[in-house]
């Protein structure tokens, strides 16, 4: 079986949409902007879901689509073989080889993601120019800066993609906007084709979401294509190779430029850190002999966002904002005013000389081994759902500067294995409880009997949260609170920078 549709001639919010049979393949905050989208196109629509909202449930049925409940290992719902899909779009998560998406590609069903879908769509209010970022960390920090510049230098922005507003309601907002920045996760790049970014961004690539891809080479093949067509900069990591090769390897439009950045001092076409000074050698005329400065550490300190990463991230939001026009005295401005988001290097409180630190957003090695690093006496809070990647390097990095580690997560015996063979002379406690509720009382409680004055504890778990927590905030907000139940203290409300 096959479509008779013509895909080609849907890439306008005007174009013939009504009727078209499409399947959408989850019900969450995205799942429901695919579906809530296509109902106001015309489209017939059938989701399916294993796990759902009772209310999207219900808005489902009120916008006149249909719901159907998923039965993870059963076969194929009857409701929508019935239904003969001309299109399927697939929410971020499923695994390619999910039993619908490997129906859909032997009846030459396309698949599409909502990404692709927003593409086709953009021009219903006004059309924006496209920024894309991803990286393995560092990709809401970095979407938020460059949105904070581009309104400061007053334009229009949604920042918007994987950071929790779904491309399809910034699309459909009435007010319109000049540009988006998008975040857009390995999961969404996976299914994304035929995006034209105005530029784009890889902040970094290490190993993570390994059980989704299955490899890394799959995992750097589906980052790899924020680049492709992009038309005015490419903005990679000079320090990390694999984001360079990605710029040499890229089909981008004719004329667009690869820009680097790192710590460093820059080269021609790049932006880096002379003297304390961050700077622009990119965009501007003289830039063989001469640069522009943006900001220095010395400020960034002030507002607690000197941590290294954090001035990577500022140098590529930078990058980005110079690259549509942005002046470096607004990024400046955007500067003064920019906070980290919660559960970011979050200094939750100090007391007795020791310092506790809420990194929970550190939901993989490379995330935590940036937190780690920027510390010198550590009481590691570690461990969670490891997502197939090791954390034996990062351990063995590290050993030197943790005074102790207490282990949560269900995945804890891979944990403490890693410390057994790469630091056995850490002492390590463990968690025994699971209970939510739980957890993070009773690891603040053994970090309290390993910490001293002068030590900071960190909750970098370099694993997501899923295993015992709703999400990262969650165990965030549940470490925050169990820190201010059983040792005091009192927040600076910065992120930490040391």
């Amino acid at each position: 079986m096959s479509t008779s549709r013509d895909f080609s001639e849907l890439t306008s919010w005007y174009a013939n949409w009504s009727g078209l049979r499409v399947g959408v393949m989850g019900l969450g905050v995205t799942g429901f902007s695919v579906v809530d989208t296509l109902a106001e196109l015309g489209s017939h629509v059938m989701v399916v879901a294993s796990v759902a909202d009772d209310l999207r449930i219900k808005m489902v049925d009120v916008i006149g689509a249909t719901y159907v409940q998923e039965h993870p290992g059963q076969d194929i719902p009857q409701e929508l073989v019935e239904f003969a899909p001309e299109l399927i779009i697939v929410s971020p998560g499923y695994h390619p080889d999910h039993a619908i998406l490997s129906w859909a590609a032997e009846r030459n069903i396309p698949i599409w993601g909502d990404i692709e879908l927003a593409w086709r769509v953009r021009d219903k209010v006004k059309t924006a120019e496209w920024i894309l970022v991803t990286g393995t960390n560092g990709k809401t920090t970095t979407v938020q800066l460059a949105a904070a510049m581009l309104a400061t230098a007053g334009y229009r922005v949604a920042p918007c993609g994987n950071i929790g507003v779904p491309v399809l309601d910034a699309v459909r907002d009435p007010q319109g906007f000049d540009v988006f920045v998008v975040e857009l996760s390995s999961y969404q790049l996976h299914w994304m084709r035929g995006i034209h970014p105005y530029s784009s961004a890889v902040l970094n690539i290490a190993n993570d979401h390994l059980d989704w891809h299955g490899s890394f080479e799959s995992y750097v093949t589906a980052k790899s294509r924020i680049f492709e067509n992009t038309k005015v900069a490419c903005v990679y990591n000079k320090s990390d190779r694999q984001t360079e090769l990605m710029v040499e390897n890229a089909d981008v439009m004719e004329g667009a430029r690869a820009i680097g950045f790192d710590l460093g001092a820059p080269g021609m076409s790049d932006f880096g850190v002379v003297d304390g000074i961050l700077c622009d050698r990119a965009f501007l005329d003289d830039r063989h002999a001469t640069a522009l400065e943006i900001t220095n550490i010395q400020e960034l300190e002030a507002r607690g966002l000197a941590a290294p990463h954090i001035v990577a991230n500022i140098l590529a939001a930078s990058a980005l904002a110079r690259s549509f026009g942005v002046s470096v005295e607004a990024i400046a401005e955007a500067l003064h005013t920019f906070r980290l988001d919660a559960h970011r290097i979050e200094v939750v409180a100090v007391s007795g000389g020791i310092t506790w630190i809420d990194d929970s957003k550190a939901t993989n090695p490379h995330a935590a081994d940036a937190s780690l690093a920027a510390n010198t006496s550590i009481v590691w809070v570690v461990g969670g759902l490891l997502k197939g990647v090791s954390i034996d390097e990062l351990v063995a990095k590290h050993a030197h500067r943790l005074r102790g580690a207490v282990v949560i997560g269900r995945e804890r015996a891979e944990v403490i294995s890693a410390f057994e063979r790469h630091a056995p002379g850490v002492t390590v406690l463990e968690v025994l409880s699971e209970e939510t509720s739980d957890v993070m009382v009773n690891a603040v409680n053994l970090a309290s009997e390993i910490a001293s004055d002068g030590d900071v504890v960190l909750l970098a778990p370099a694993a997501a949260s899923m295993d015992q927590f709703t999400d990262y905030a969650e165990r965030g907000r549940l470490f925050a609170q169990a820190v201010r139940e059983v040792v005091g203290g009192e927040a600076d409300g910065k992120s930490a920078s040391r």
